[in-house]
């Protein structure tokens, strides 16, 4: 089984969340918690109160306006999605044992968004 949502934005890559954490030890928390606020709403929108309860692999499509930011950079922010399905309960947990890998695709659009499957094995 696969369920699929999509992010209608351009998430902060590693480096943002790094300045964020350098310039004050409080930016960096409060960055993230906005980017997962953010999430949920989108997650809860497409998903409801789905519970998943076999281990998924993740399928990420990162869809930028431009090929300014390192391909690493961009994905980095996949951990703010996985800790917001943590958070509403629709994954028990981001572990190995749940969370078996990734595959990342990169693509270049008008619009930034993320399209994320998460694929049960």
């Amino acid at each position: 089984m696969k369920y699929r949502f999509e992010i209608p934005k351009r998430l902060i890559g590693l480096n943002e969340y790094t300045n964020a954490n350098r310039y004050n030890k409080y930016a960096g928390a409060k960055q993230k918690k906005d980017e997962q606020n953010f999430i949920k709403i989108y997650i809860k929108q497409q998903l409801g109160n789905l519970k998943i309860e076999k281990p998924v692999i993740g399928h990420f499509t990162w869809i930028e306006e431009n090929k300014r930011r390192d391909l690493d950079n961009i994905c980095f922010a996949k951990k703010f999605i996985l800790d917001s399905l943590v958070e509403l309960g629709i994954l028990k947990d981001d572990n190995r044992k749940m969370v078996c890998g990734f595959i990342d695709k990169f693509e270049y659009a008008k619009q930034s968004k993320v399209v994320v499957e998460l694929e049960e094995i």
